[in-house]
This record gives structure tokens, C-alpha cells and sequence, in this order.
């Protein structure tokens, strides 16, 4: 292989590996919501083939989390949600994300 050809397949490979971003990660600041579920299951990260995985805690009602609809993905019901009580990202269902904008 000629060293120009290397070169560029050598960048190309590390372009994707660093250019991919970390599971739940968003480009768009999350909008301020609240869990309003009894409790929430928060998860690590969502496989498409098996669900949610991961089990990071329990979320209590009330609980500020983030999520920005149409900006933030849903799969199959699990919503990529930042939980800012330690400030990190993970997945709930949908349906327990509310109050939008009330803090």
C-alpha cells in the first residue's frame, strides 16, 4: 500500500473512532423537565436489538431531568435523558418525562 494511500485510510479510521459520539450524548442543551413517574428506571444506554441496559438508579418523582423532543432521540419509548441531580446522560420512558420549562 503506498504511504499516501495508508495515510489517509490511518485518518479515516481514527476520524470515525473519535467522531463517534458517546451513547445519549446531544448536541442540543436538554430543556428542563421533571420525572413524573412514583420511580424511573434510568439507564446507561439502549440497544436497538435487546432495550435498555445498564441499570445506572432509580429516579424518584420529581426528580430534574432534561430531555428537548425532536432534538433528542427516542427508541421504541426510551428517551435519551440528562439527570441533573450527578449531571449525566441515560434513558427513561418517554411517558415519564413532564414539566417541561417548570424549573
Amino acid at each position: 500500500m503506498r504511504m499516501a494511500t495508508r495515510a489517509v485510510a490511518l485518518a479515516t479510521a481514527v476520524g470515525i473512532v473519535l467522531g463517534a459520539p458517546p451513547a445519549a450524548q446531544a448536541y442540543v442543551v436538554p430543556r428542563h423537565a421533571v420525572n413524573i413517574c412514583q420511580s424511573a428506571s434510568f439507564y446507561d444506554n439502549y440497544d436497538s436489538a435487546s432495550g435498555p441496559y445498564g441499570l445506572k438508579r432509580v429516579l424518584e418523582y420529581g426528580n430534574k431531568v432534561g430531555h428537548t423532543p425532536g432534538a433528542h432521540p427516542v427508541y421504541n419509548g426510551w428517551a435519551a435523558t440528562f439527570d441533573f441531580g450527578p449531571n449525566d446522560w441515560g434513558y427513561m420512558r418517554i411517558e415519564c418525562i413532564g414539566g417541561y420549562d417548570s424549573w
